[in-house]
């Protein structure tokens, strides 16, 4: 009887500690998206929403992949992008990009482009509850002209295995121009640990 119920008990923290998978990338996005799963962080402050959600790796690999591939393809691309932990960085307001929102005039409006071109690295950061930070390696802003409902962002960074043993990254995003201050995130590594894949 002992045996049986310590079975249960480990089988149970075993499936909840195992990753999910999915059967393609819209069914991958739609969980992501629930924030309710705890990938999905979302802030409303002065009128402006900010929303931060993991990008799993599967996610990255189904950009390489074309209409046929190999199991060793995706392992050579999953091992490619395992590296790298990414984050996209989502902000509006009235459900229009920053650029089509926020400025008042020309000036504001080149200010604000070269902050999202150019100096995103000084106002988005990632740390530690210890305070260590993590480099950012990269980040991609998409130009998109007034087409869409969102400002989103790409950032890129290392996947540091000793980071990743804090219980929170934290993520702060400086104020661009919108007087929203600081807008801070808490992201749990136990998800990004075990982050969903897909059934390639």
């Amino acid at each position: 009887m002992k045996n049986n119920i310590l079975i249960l008990i480990l089988t149970i923290i075993f499936m909840s500690c195992s990753s999910k998978s999915f059967d393609d990338k819209e069914k991958l996005w739609e969980y992501l998206r629930d924030s309710e799963n705890g990938y999905l962080h979302t802030k409303n402050v002065n009128g402006y929403d900010f929303s931060i959600v993991y990008k799993p790796t599967d996610l990255m690999v189904t950009q390489e992949l074309g209409q046929e591939y190999t199991k060793e393809d995706v392992e050579k691309f999953r091992k490619k992008y395992k590296k790298y932990i990414y984050f996209t960085l989502s902000m509006s307001r009235d459900n229009k990009e920053l650029l089509s929102s926020t400025p008042k005039n020309r000036q504001e409006f080149g200010a604000m482009v070269n902050n999202l071109a150019f100096g995103m690295g000084e106002k988005v950061h990632v740390y530690t509850t210890k305070k260590d930070t993590l480099e950012l390696l990269d980040y991609v802003y998409p130009r998109m002209y007034g087409m869409s409902k969102s400002t989103d962002m790409l950032f890129v960074y290392p996947r540091d295995e000793n980071y990743l043993q804090d219980e929170y990254l934290n993520i702060t995003v400086g104020d661009l121009g919108t007087y929203t201050g600081e807008v801070k995130f808490k992201i749990p590594t136990q998800k990004i640990k075990n982050e969903p894949k897909i059934n390639f």
